[in-house]
Formats: C-alpha cells, sequence, structure tokens
C-alpha cells in the first residue's frame, strides 16, 4: 500500500488517525453492554476507597473524574476515560518512536498501537485498571528515555518524573512495578554511575508515596489484597497446557501479526540489525522481557491471564516501527506503509468488526445446548449481552410478586460472586432502586464484601430475590443449604437476540434469611485467630 506523503505531513495524518480512532472506539463504547470485569469497576467509583480487594484505586478514580462523579452513569461516560486515554497514548507513543529515531517511526508506532487488540478494546473501549496504566506506563517509558540523554539537568528532572509515572502506574495496577524492575536492570547493566546520583533513591521516594494508599487499606485489612494476588501467581504443578493457553492469549491480545513481529523484532534486536541508539533499545528490552518472562514463568504452574504482561509488547512495539522504517525508508518524499501494518489494520479491524457484531445478533453459533439450564453456557459474548432486556422484564415480573404478596418493595438481590453482582447491580438492581448484597465466600465476593457494610449488612428474616441465568447457572438450595426459610424457583425469563433464545435467567424467591454472612472485621478476626492457633481446627 504505497501512501504519497511528505514528513511534515505526518502531523496531519496523525490528527487524522486519532480522530477516526476516537470516534470509532466512542461509538463502540456507547453502543456495547458491559463485560463482568468493568462493571465490577463500576463499583470502584460507587464506593471509592483507598484501595480495594483485588486492584488499586486508581481506575476508580479516572471513572469517578470523566463521569463527574457518576453524575453522568451511562456506558459512554463510565467508559470515557478509555476513549480519551487511548487517544493520549497514541500520540505519546507516536512521540516517543520520534525520540528515539524519527517522525516516520513514530508514525508507524502510532498506527501499531492502534491496531493492537490490547491497546484498542482492552485500554481504549473497555474501562479496566490497565486503562490508566498504560498512560502512565507509556509516559514513564518517555521520561525513563530522556534520563539516558548526556544533558545533566534532563536526566535529573526526567528521573523525578519517572518516579512519579510509575508510582502512578503501580496506584493502577500492580504490574506497574515492573517499570523499575526495567530501570533497575538497566541501571545495574548499563549504567552503574546512576547509583550515585541521589535523584535516583528521590525517584524512588515518589513511587513509594505514590503507593501509601495501597499500603494504608492494606494495613487495615490485613493484607488481604496482596494475599490474594500471591494465591492467583504461587505455587502449582508443572503445567504446560496453562502455558500453551497463556501464549495462544498473548499471541489473540496483542494482535496475531504484532505478536509475530515483536518476536522478530526481538531477535533482530540481540542481532544488533535495529538501527537504534544502543541505550534505547537496552532500556526498551530492559523494561518489556522481564514483565513476559515472569509471566509465562507464573503460566506454567497456574492459570494466567494475556493481558497481564500486554503492556511489555506494547513497547516492542518501538522496535518493530525501527525495524520497519529501516526496511521502508522515505525516498522523493515518499514511503510505503508496511505490509505488516495494514494486515495488523486488517486484523483488527475484522476482530472489531465481527466481535462487535457477533455480540449483538450471535450470528455465529457459538453455543448448542437446549437445555433450559445450559442455554447459552459456551457462547462467551453472552457475557455482554441481554442485561438491559433482563432489567425490563425482570421490573414487570417483581411488580408482580409484590402485587400478589410473594414479596416487598424493599426486598433486595443476592448472589454469592462478584459476578453476576455487579452487573445485577448496575444493570437491573440500580435503575430499580434495589440494593444488591453478596453471601459467599470472601474469595467470590472481592469488594462485596465492604459494599455489604455500606449498605447496612444483613438482617435475619430478610428476603432476597435470587436471579441465575443459563451461562453460569447455580440453584441457591445448594449455594445456601439452611440459609433461607424458604427458597421457591417462581419464573424463567428468557433473554432473546434477533429473535432467538439465548440464555434463560431463573428467578428465586429466597425468603426468611437464616445464615448471616460474616462481616470484614469478622473475617479478619477469624484470619489473625486462624494465624495465632495454626493447629485449631
Amino acid at each position: 500500500m504505497a501512501m504519497q506523503v511528505k514528513e511534515l505531513n505526518i502531523n496531519r495524518m496523525m490528527i487524522w488517525l486519532l480522530a477516526i480512532s476516537a470516534l470509532v472506539r466512542g461509538v463502540l463504547a456507547a453502543w456495547l453492554e458491559f463485560g463482568n470485569d468493568e462493571v465490577y469497576y463500576w463499583t470502584y467509583a460507587l464506593y471509592p476507597d483507598w484501595s480495594h480487594f483485588d486492584h488499586p484505586p486508581m481506575v476508580g478514580w479516572v471513572i469517578q473524574l470523566f463521569s463527574l462523579n457518576l453524575l453522568f452513569d451511562s456506558e459512554f461516560f463510565i467508559r470515557l476515560a478509555s476513549v480519551v486515554i487511548m487517544t493520549v497514548n497514541t500520540y505519546i507513543i507516536y512521540r516517543i518512536g520520534k525520540d528515539i529515531k524519527d517522525a516516520q517511526t513514530g508514525f508507524y508506532a502510532a498506527l501499531l498501537y492502534t491496531a493492537s487488540i490490547y491497546a484498542f478494546v482492552i485500554t481504549g473501549i473497555f474501562i479496566m485498571p490497565d486503562t490508566p496504566l498504560m498512560l502512565f506506563w507509556l509516559l514513564a517509558v518517555w521520561t525513563a528515555l530522556r534520563v539516558i540523554e548526556r544533558n545533566e539537568a534532563i536526566q535529573k528532572w526526567n528521573l523525578l518524573l519517572f518516579g512519579l509515572f510509575a508510582g502512578l502506574a503501580m496506584l493502577s495496577k500492580y504490574s506497574g512495578v515492573f517499570l523499575w524492575v526495567g530501570m533497575g536492570l538497566y541501571i545495574l547493566i548499563f549504567n552503574r554511575k546512576q547509583l550515585k546520583t541521589p535523584f535516583l533513591y528521590l525517584s524512588l521516594l515518589i513511587s513509594a508515596f505514590c503507593c501509601l494508599p495501597i499500603l494504608y487499606w492494606n494495613l487495615q485489612n490485613d493484607f488481604i489484597s496482596f494475599s490474594f494476588h500471591g494465591e492467583r501467581v504461587g505455587g502449582g504443578r508443572l503445567n504446560f497446557s496453562t502455558l500453551g493457553t497463556e501464549l495462544a492469549g498473548e499471541f489473540f491480545y496483542n494482535n496475531p501479526v504484532i505478536f509475530v513481529l515483536a518476536i522478530m523484532s526481538i531477535v533482530a534486536a540481540f542481532k544488533g540489525k535495529i538501527n537504534i541508539g544502543k541505550s534505547a533499545l537496552r532500556l526498551v528490552l530492559c523494561m518489556a522481557l522481564p514483565l513476559i518472562f515472569t509471566f509465562l514463568a507464573f503460566s506454567l504452574t497456574r492459570p494466567t491471564l494475556p493481558h497481564w504482561n500486554a503492556p511489555a509488547y506494547i513497547l516492542l512495539i518501538l522496535l518493530i516501527s525501527c525495524m520497519l522504517s529501516d526496511k521502508n525508508p522515505v525516498l522523493e518524499g515518499s514511503f510505503k506503509l508496511p505490509k505488516g501494518i495494514v494486515a495488523a489494520l486488517g486484523v483488527m479491524l475484522f476482530v472489531v468488526v465481527l466481535g462487535s457484531i457477533e455480540i449483538q445478533t450471535g450470528f455465529i453459533p457459538l453455543d448448542r445446548h437446549t437445555e433450559p439450564e445450559k442455554l447459552g453456557r459456551d457462547d462467551f459474548t453472552l457475557d455482554m449481552y441481554g442485561w438491559e432486556q433482563l432489567e425490563k422484564k425482570f421490573a414487570a415480573l417483581r411488580e408482580e410478586k409484590i402485587a400478589e404478596g410473594l414479596m416487598n418493595e424493599e426486598d433486595g438481590i443476592v448472589a454469592d460472586e462478584w459476578f453476576p453482582l455487579a452487573n445485577l447491580d448496575y444493570y437491573v438492581a440500580r435503575p430499580l432502586g434495589m440494593k444488591v448484597m453478596g453471601i459467599g465466600w470472601p474469595h467470590n465476593l472481592h469488594k462485596y464484601l465492604w459494599i455489604n457494610e455500606k449498605r447496612g449488612g444483613f438482617q435475619k428474616g430478610e428476603n432476597f430475590w435470587f436471579l441465575s441465568d443459563s451461562h453460569y447457572f447455580k440453584r441457591p438450595e445448594a449455594l445456601y443449604p439452611g440459609g433461607f426459610e424458604s427458597i421457591e424457583l417462581i419464573e424463567t425469563i428468557t433473554i432473546e437476540r434477533c429473535g432467538k433464545p439465548a440464555k434463560n435467567f431463573f428467578v428465586y424467591a429466597c425468603k426468611g434469611l437464616i445464615y448471616m454472612q460474616p462481616t470484614v472485621s469478622e473475617l479478619m478476626a477469624q484470619r489473625e485467630s486462624a494465624k495465632q492457633n495454626p493447629n485449631k481446627p
């Protein structure tokens, strides 16, 4: 694909890229219902705290900022941070590429960043902890690259900025600590003179100061967040199937074309075939490779999620861009857009169009179950479909059962896990003025342990609705044996997609609460007692 373009026109092309990308992602952000993770992070903004069970607080803060503290609480405004921040990130990676090589390299980097499924969809449409993480990750890398410049004044101030951005990255997601791992490796291997610079330790102190909210919250809650994540990545037997799943996920999440080009760029870098300054090349590799290999190692013993190390692949985009720039030099004021970039953008367009249509129509039959309690079980796209339809149908059913005297106006909704608790909370309870509470194991409830207390806790004798969908079907009588005086299935709500049944919601009336969910303080006391009396049953 040839493009007649002068280097001076790259800025104009960048404006078009940023505008088109933002427009497409904005439309999708408004059109698609939330996924399980996204709607859960809405609770971070609904009940802000210094930190949370699963993640640091930054994602909740940016939701509050862009939705004006949930004054505007539609999908679009809750996701608006992602739409805006990904646009800013695209410009930042362009500037990084331009700084380390030239404007052509920067433009290639911006295009590849737009082609990344992780960047475009996960951080650019969906609202996730990765959204603010990538902003501060790229800013930290940009300042780190400026630290290696010779000008001493620039080094000092950018080193302090690096500490700030790395700290804010850690305040977004714990994996932000790998910024300091990469910087530390670079200094220890290639620039040990930096160890004598007091600004380095001041930079570390700034990062530590940024993390004080995380430490404060965990001190109050027996470091439950750290122990939870420790269980996710530690221990287990050797399992090559989980490694295969991780690699397959990385292949897809980062765009198959970019994944292959990333491997090629690493090989080319070690062979000295990428025309870039040695310091910049070394720093990018030090920042990227430890994160990739750490989670690959974790995946050898237990399941991991492929987006955990995706920020590293974003950095490798810089090396890919340099490599492609070398192979496609500007000649007579024009250059050819490399086939790899065209292919990557094509894959992204295909995935976004196909995925969006599949979510809304289900035209590809992903599920073949016909049993009412299993309908839609194998169709992962149903996580993002049918919740608004459920609210309308449940509202009519609820009104009818209240009129019959079966249930009361004040009765809330109960479930045993953070999803579907958050989905039911946002799409069903919020518009109907109901409360949603969690009864279950702490590692399943997550933030709902704290939300229970915010909503007044439980009272014996209370009644609750229990809605279980066929996608993740559970029977409340099996979950809560002896937990209620009576549990009765009263209705099955069918969610249709394009006129066909897609999944069922089984609506139960759970009357007369007997079991009392332990509060956070009671659970902390139990944990402390178990530590002091390890042999006590």
